[in-house]
């Protein structure tokens, strides 16, 4: 079994929720021995984890998949694998993106997962920027490209554009010839949206949202990661034969549509869930990974992250359900 050459590492620490409730409330961070890789795995060293809103809807138990605690956390992480078990493909000293399976999530220092559940990147690129590449952008490139099909020169409408998938979205959107709205309220949040590349970047309750909008010929193509009230004025800014990709609703409210305004309007309302491709269509994330690293070496997308300590995942967390973080929030270890 080939190792990581060097001393022994100390025994990782691991964020585990034990009871659900807030991030303070259920996160307790816990020393726990590193699992050897067994058939077709490996151990992989995390340098950086990022965090993603179902973060926190994991810790409250209110997220799709609901381990019994305890449990960790984290959908994505980023380090170097040092053990190899046998069969893996993976090589010792190999810079990766992790995706574990929960219960055994990302907030850790060692993860031991199958070669499956590993993506290689470039040992140019920083711990932090891999870290970030999956989630977000891997659902914002399957949401734009294999499910709304964005052509060059459509419209595209982005809810929560200053966010993590809203923030990936305008990237790849602009980077596929779109003309790209970003919705996005406040200052700071209008700014980080201009920078990222929108061509225009609109209020989210803006009374005159619609109107604008069909001003503009309406949206070819909207990504919609709130719901509530706001999943109801995005179909409304629709373009005929627009497309309508649901990603979640960050907003807490879940958004019921109405049939007959689908049917009468000519437009399309489409789910991504990006989990079910790793049962169903594992390929297809794999080519994605490798577009979106292709993308981050010719300069055409590059993530704007926040970082922060591992050890201040409780209060990292805090700032993503107040809503205080532009772009990615990644954890250093």
């Amino acid at each position: 079994m080939a190792t990581l050459p060097g001393p022994a590492e100390a025994m990782p620490r691991s964020w585990r929720v034990l009871r659900l409730g807030t991030p303070e409330e259920a996160l307790r961070l816990e020393h726990r021995p590193a699992r050897e890789p067994g058939p077709g795995e490996v151990r992989v060293r995390v340098e950086a984890v990022g965090l993603n809103h179902p973060d926190l809807l994991l810790c409250a138990g209110r997220y799709q998949e609901r381990p019994d605690p305890p449990f960790s956390p984290g959908f994505e992480a980023a380090g170097v694998v040092a053990q190899v078990g046998p069969g893996s493909v993976r090589r010792v000293g190999e810079r990766v993106v992790v995706v574990p399976e929960l219960p055994e999530g990302a907030l850790q220092e060692s993860l031991t997962v199958p070669d499956a559940q590993v993506y290689p990147v470039p040992d140019s690129m920083p711990f932090v920027t891999a870290a970030v590449l999956h989630i977000a952008y891997t659902t914002a490139y399957a949401a734009l490209h294999h499910r709304a099909g964005l052509r060059l020169g459509e419209r595209l409408l982005v809810t929560g554009a200053a966010g993590g998938v809203g923030s990936a979205a305008v990237q790849l959107g602009k980077a596929a010839g779109a003309y790209a709205v970003a919705l996005a309220a406040g200052p700071v949040k209008v700014e980080a949206c201009r920078e990222l590349g929108a061509d225009l970047v609109l209020d989210p309750d803006d009374p005159d949202l619609v109107d604008r909008m069909r001003d503009l010929g309406g949206a070819d193509v909207a990504l919609d990661v709130v719901g509530g009230d706001l999943f109801d004025r995005v179909r409304r800014c629709l373009a005929f034969e627009g497309r309508l990709v649901t990603l979640g609703f960050a907003g807490g409210t879940m958004p019921q549509a109405p049939v007959n305004h689908v049917l009468l309007r000519n437009y399309s309302l489409i789910g991504l869930h990006l989990a079910t491709y790793r049962r169903q269509n594992p390929d297809l994330l794999r080519s994605i990974h490798a577009e979106l690293v292709g993308l981050v070496e010719a300069g055409v997308i590059a993530p704007r992250v926040t970082e922060l300590p591992f050890d201040q995942a409780p209060a990292a967390l805090g700032l993503l359900a107040r809503r205080e973080v532009i772009g990615r929030l990644v954890l250093n270890c």
